[in-house]
């Protein structure tokens, strides 16, 4: 008979209003076997780390408009990226043993039916949490906003916000190594040391401590901006608009300042979209997946040689993932956020 054992798992109690809380989740128990029925296609998993992404909360609400991914299921676990090794294995494209990044949910072990979204990872003398960030979703994020949307060459000038986080780390010093003046903005001192004395940012500030974020921007683009890596949304899009140059760009990747509000900030500057021709584009990871051989081909030697780095906030445990996820809307984490389930 097939070995059957516990499965600790992080559950969404019910849809979230407003601010998200630890409350929100709760940490449940169920037992799973380790064993997948012969009619199965899918791939049983053993999560070795989870990836905390600002996206995540809107699908903690239930919502009344089509989104690109699904609400979360209350009373079920919740599901996100992670790295995880496959146990057993009834799809023809994976095998006990491998190593595999993709959608998986918040818990010890998963079934994942029609692995789709699942990497094999073939490189595995660098991290393996790496591929929660820097090698999996938030790094073909930030390569293809940066590239592909935002269209970076050398001299350009390039504003990231968010930009400590998991992708404006690596947008920022890609900007960088194309030769791009750069500037970040991040929620702490501490942030905007990381920003400047590790990733090599040009300048960055704390936008916390800034009355006038137009005025502050002139102050470090007098020439105005060409791309601006938007993450945040809200008040500083709005000053952003009035520093663009014509032409410039403005890949959009998140609006974390609005995720938690009722009702959201207008942006009113928009006029500046006409005037200055500029092209301000949303985008998502699942569009671009089939460059990230030609990323994985361009980022681990950076890596390798030490000409990129990457920053992480561990939390250890399945039980302080809540935490940990709650944290990043408060801008808590320094880095990218993960949650170690087991070690490989």
């Amino acid at each position: 008979m097939a070995e059957e054992v516990s499965n600790k798992q992080v559950v969404l109690k019910d849809y979230v209003v407003g601010f998200p809380k630890e409350s929100d989740m709760e940490v449940k128990t169920s037992n799973i076997n380790l064993k997948l029925p012969e009619d199965s296609n899918g791939i049983l998993l053993k999560n070795l780390y989870l990836s905390c992404d600002p996206y995540m909360r809107s699908r903690m609400t239930n919502r009344d408009r089509a989104s690109y991914v699904e609400s979360f299921l209350p009373g079920s676990p919740i599901i996100g990226y992670g790295v995880s090794k496959v146990l057993d294995s009834r799809h023809p494209n994976f095998k006990a043993g491998d190593l595999v990044w993709g959608f998986t949910g918040w818990e010890e072990y998963s079934v994942v039916s029609s692995p789709q979204l699942s990497f094999k990872i073939e490189h595995t003398d660098v991290p393996l949490s790496y591929y929660t960030g820097i090698l999996g979703m938030p790094g073909i994020t930030a390569y293809a906003g940066l590239y592909e949307i935002g269209s970076a060459k050398k001299g350009d000038h390039v504003f990231v916000s968010a930009a400590s986080g998991a992708v404006g780390q690596l947008v920022g010093q890609l900007a960088k190594l194309t030769g791009c003046y750069v500037v970040g903005s991040a929620g702490s001192k501490e942030k905007v040391d990381l920003l400047k004395n590790k990733f090599g940012f040009d300048e960055a500030f704390n936008y916390k401590e800034e009355e006038d974020l137009d005025a502050t921007l002139k102050r470090y683009f007098p020439e105005g901006i060409d791309i601006y890596f938007e993450n945040v949304g809200g008040k500083m899009l709005d000053a952003v608009l009035l520093n663009m140059r014509p032409h410039g760009r403005i890949p959009v990747c998140g609006l974390i300042s609005q995720y938690n509000l009722q009702q959201p900030e207008g942006v009113y500057n928009l006029s500046n979209i006409i005037a200055k021709r500029i092209r301000m584009e949303g985008f998502i990871a699942f569009d671009h997946y089939h460059l990230y051989p030609k990323y994985l081909e361009m980022i681990l030697p950076y890596i390798r040689e030490g000409k990129v780095s990457y920053v992480e906030d561990v939390a250890e445990g399945l039980e302080n993932a809540p935490s940990a996820l709650i944290g990043i809307f408060s801008g808590r984490n320094v880095g990218k956020q993960l949650v170690v389930v087991a070690r490989e």
